[in-house]
């Protein structure tokens, strides 16, 4: 049996992301060298066993967890043993506060880039909230400039949802669209080999970020991070930020109260309306 060409046809069946494949194949590539036996006699104490050997290499809280999402795939729909993960549980995901950009390091990341082609797409990326991947799968018949909005299609959990697009963009989009005689098929950022990498964009940050002195950690989610911060210092509900974001839970957005600059906040301090009686120093 060709574990790895069977995960593959059905991630494709269940119209999983090729990116989520991927990741599971990588994963059951690994658990299929730590565990040399035939895949109909594997075992919930191998899964345990290769888990502890993961963990034991200090490997964080969401590794662990994306292998054990690939094994229970693995045991579930292609050996057919349903009742293997009843016992087994997930691993605790420590939650940081992500890296933001706050606006001015934005206009100088921005200002830092020469090229019109890649500032216009740092710009869609920060202005709209998107993942590098929705960017680079834009094609031109997502737009909607005279309404101010687009369409992510199939992003991540396969849903689309509409994003919004700046004033200040239209133009220059629309300007885009007609120099490099785009028809409404057309991705709208290719290179000059066909789809841009994601790796690209990452690189044009990185020089970027460089050039305006920008010390902190800079890349393509960085921006999204900052996009969804900078709605919430201008006194937007975390359900309308949270569904721009395509989040499935609020709690998974309210993570941007907690880096929004307090400055911002409309929240008084209960000090501010007491009466204290001033003491002499």
């Amino acid at each position: 049996m060709d574990i790895i060409e069977s995960v593959k046809k059905e991630g494709l069946r269940r119209r999983y992301s090729l990116r989520t494949i991927s990741t599971y194949i990588f994963c059951i590539k690994n658990f299929l060298k730590f565990c040399e036996k035939e895949p109909r006699k594997f075992t919930k104490q191998d899964i345990k066993d290769y888990l502890n050997k993961i963990a034991e290499e200090n490997k964080s809280g969401s590794t662990i967890n994306v292998n054990l999402q690939a094994l229970k795939f693995m045991m579930e729909y292609i050996l057919n043993k349903k009742k293997y993960f009843y016992n087994i549980k997930y691993s605790k995901v420590s939650r940081r506060l992500p890296t933001v950009l706050d606006k001015e390091e934005i206009v100088n990341l921005i200002n830092s880039i020469e090229n019109k082609k890649h500032q216009l797409m740092i710009k869609l990326i920060y202005s709209a909230g998107l993942r590098v991947s929705e960017l680079l799968n834009l094609k031109v018949h997502d737009l909607n400039l005279i309404n101010n909005f687009g369409y992510v299609r199939s992003g991540k959990g396969n849903k689309d949802r509409l994003f919004i697009i700046a004033d200040s963009l239209k133009q220059e989009l629309f300007d885009y669209i007609i120099d490099n005689r785009l028809n409404q098929d057309s991705y709208i950022f290719k290179s000059y080999r066909g789809m841009m990498s994601p790796r690209s964009v990452q690189e044009i940050l990185k020089k970027a970020a460089k050039k305006a002195k920008i010390e902190k950690r800079v890349h393509p989610h960085t921006l999204r991070h900052s996009f969804a911060t900078h709605l919430i210092e201008n006194s937007y509900s975390v359900s309308e930020v949270q569904s721009l974001l395509g989040h499935k839970s609020p709690e998974t957005t309210q993570i941007y109260l907690h880096v929004a600059t307090p400055n911002f906040l409309s929240v008084r301090s209960p000090l501010d309306d007491l009466q204290l009686k001033d003491i002499k120093i």
